[in-house]
């Protein structure tokens, strides 16, 4: 009976031992984004309005948007993940990022019985606080006036400044920089140390290509990139040529001179062609250039310009084969009734010659032109991206692709941004990504649909209302996306600054370094010479703590992550001595100007480096300003 009904006689209640709720550390989600029974339960009320038996005896709660997202067969929408969040939680079931999972039983299926409480790790026990410690957290909060969604991010900030502070503690006190110092070097100017390392300057080591003042717009170079041992330099230019540098051995006389890269190869990638279908000429450019991980002594690599994609083998062959039995040695033909012997061939050496055979010619799949090529970490397949679409390819099958991005509308009035970029993850070979020019980032995963029309990410920075102008729709469209050797972070370039991103945190980017903040005032005059529209490239450094791009006056920015400095550098050949050190440039926006400082009205805006390739292992640089290559190396003190 309910209480306050009528008493009477009837069989004596039995008394129910109440069942321990679950741990609020108990999982609710399953490692791999199942929903565990805790949170696929019902509650389904009885008809006394109570809950049944079926989520009452076993202290069962409702199901959350998180679990209802990860159920199957449900469709997920994303959300923002707070900076704590592991691969287990809301918004992550896509990419299980790295990192353990918030507890060691997230990974086993919670067990259909009423579930006890696990163990707070001890780890997480100094995290546990009460009612009142999370008053007196949120006084605090609100004195200091910080928001509680960003109590992780201050309180890592903290950590990595305690961290910082105790690993210069351990340093010598040579190589020790002091705090000061190094606040006053991470101006926006960007004046100070060279960011990039510890305490070292960078200094010329070559520079590639004509003086001559006219240069010819076949020679310009359009994308610079090492490949994965950092021994090979493949640089395209406009003209369809692609040409190969090759690092030689480190010379024991000059021990401080460091291998140089000279010409390994030169051979013609494209030509240019023009589609009667269409009437529409197709350039030669070379768009991208991407190496294959080397599986034996050739190497290989794709170049790609607006339609056309090329697999290159480039090989050697220091040996030739002479003796032939049907031919002369001047290639000839012999008279076979004249043969009255046969002959074993037999190799002797020559002199080295380096092949580039096209492999491979992957065409007539893009209709937009195609700004992006990315290998895939199985190393058998890459996709290709044009304006509206993104297809996969198969490296051994060249007469058809798989369609895996699709954002063409129905009425081509309706379309309101384009791809900009995409790349696959380094580590996981069905999560790649792909920018937009609205300023946007998706995340997808190939194993949830064969069409990724459905992101499982969405990385977009608010927008502040009180500094949107005409240009910020411009200016905010993203030119570049790398991800970081890791695979933790991924790093995006707009026209103005360098973003990078965690993958768990979709809200916003985590750090924001500013490029040339002093062209915002320019902005009307770069859009009627059309340089807003410039598209730069950005790079990691082998140990993803610092990163790279270009900017205009042929000036080039490195960012220090861990130390926070940035500095400026200028790819000249006034300063083309052997080992000459790079001096650090700074811009003056106003006022008075100094000695070493250049005027932002100075600059020299067809002057600019758009594509950049750091060494994967060494201290190398190399940056494409116009029809040059300089290769840049750190001098050590």
């Amino acid at each position: 009976m309910r209480d306050g009904g009528v008493s009477g006689p009837g069989p004596p209640r039995r008394r129910v031992r109440p069942q321990p709720r679950p741990s609020r550390s108990c999982p609710r989600v399953g490692a791999f984004g199942g929903a565990s029974l805790q949170g696929s339960a019902r509650r389904t009320p009885d008809h006394y309005g109570r809950p049944s038996a079926e989520g009452r005896g076993l202290g069962l709660r409702p199901p959350t948007p998180a679990t209802l997202r990860s159920r199957p067969g449900v469709p997920s929408s994303p959300s923002p993940a707070a900076p704590g969040q592991g691969p287990g939680s809301a918004g992550a079931g896509a990419l299980d990022a790295p990192g353990p999972p918030l507890h060691p039983a997230a990974s086993r299926p919670v067990p259909p019985v009423a579930c006890r409480p696990l163990p707070v790790p001890r780890r997480r026990r100094a995290m546990t606080v009460n009612r009142a410690g999370r008053r007196a957290l949120g006084a605090i909060l609100k004195r200091e006036k910080i928001a509680p969604r960003r109590a992780g991010a201050a309180a890592a900030a903290a950590g990595a400044e305690r961290s910082a502070v105790a690993a210069r503690r351990r340093l010598p006190g040579l190589l020790r920089s002091p705090p000061s110092r190094a606040a006053a070097m991470a101006g926006a100017g960007g004046g100070g140390c060279p960011a990039g390392g510890n305490d070292f300057q960078w200094c010329f080591s070559q520079v590639k290509g004509a003086i001559d003042e006219d240069v010819a717009e076949a020679d310009v170079i359009s994308t610079v990139e090492f490949n994965y041992s950092g021994d090979l330099l493949a640089t395209g230019d406009k003209g369809g040529r692609v040409v190969i540098f090759q690092r030689e051995q480190e010379n024991k006389s000059r021990p401080h001179s460091r291998g140089e890269y000279n010409v390994y190869s030169t051979f013609q990638s494209h030509e240019p062609e023009f589609d009667y279908l269409k009437s529409l000429e197709i350039e030669e450019k070379i768009n991208k250039i991407r190496w294959l991980p080397q599986q034996n002594a050739a190497h290989f690599l794709l170049s790609t310009n607006d339609k056309t994609i090329k697999l290159w083998k480039i090989s050697e062959r220091d040996k030739r084969a002479e003796g032939y039995n049907l031919k002369d040695e001047d290639g000839r033909l012999r008279d076979p009734f004249r043969i009255t012997a046969l002959r074993v061939p037999i190799l002797k050496p020559m002199d080295l010659m380096v092949e580039a055979s096209p492999r491979r010619i992957f065409a007539n799949a893009h209709t937009y032109h195609i700004n992006s090529i990315s290998v895939n970490s199985d190393h058998e397949t890459y996709l290709s991206a044009d304006d509206l679409r993104i297809n996969l390819w198969h490296l051994e099958i060249t007469d058809r692709s798989f369609n895996i991005v699709d954002i063409k509308p129905a009425n081509m009035e309706e379309l309101t941004e384009v791809i900009t970029a995409a790349e696959f993850h380094p580590h996981q070979c069905n999560v790649f990504v792909y920018s937009s020019s609205k300023g946007t980032i998706r995340l997808c995963d190939m194993r949830s649909s064969a069409l990724c029309d459905r992101h499982s990410k969405f990385f977009e920075e608010p927008e502040d209302p009180s500094s949107r102008s005409f240009f910020s729709e411009i200016i905010s469209s993203i030119s570049d996306v790398k991800f970081s050797h890791s695979g933790r972070y991924m790093m995006t370039r707009d026209y103005l600054s360098v973003k990078v991103w965690d993958l768990n945190m979709e809200s916003r980017p985590v750090e924001t370094h500013q490029v040339h903040e002093y062209l915002r005032s320019k902005l009307c005059s770069l859009y009627e010479n059309d340089c807003i529209f410039d598209k730069f490239e950005c790079c990691w450094n082998g140990s993803d703590s610092a990163i790279m791009t270009g900017s205009y006056n042929n000036f080039f920015r490195m960012f220090d992550r861990d130390t926070r400095r940035d500095v400026t550098l200028e790819a000249s050949r006034e300063s083309s001595k052997p080992r000459a050190s790079l001096k650090p440039r700074k811009v003056c926006t106003g006022g008075k100007r100094k000695k070493d400082e250049i005027s932002v009205d100075s600059l020299d805006f067809n002057k600019k480096i758009l594509h950049t390739a750091w060494h994967p292992a060494d201290n190398v640089i190399a940056v494409a300003a116009t029809n040059n290559l300089y290769i840049f190396q750190d001098k050590i003190n």
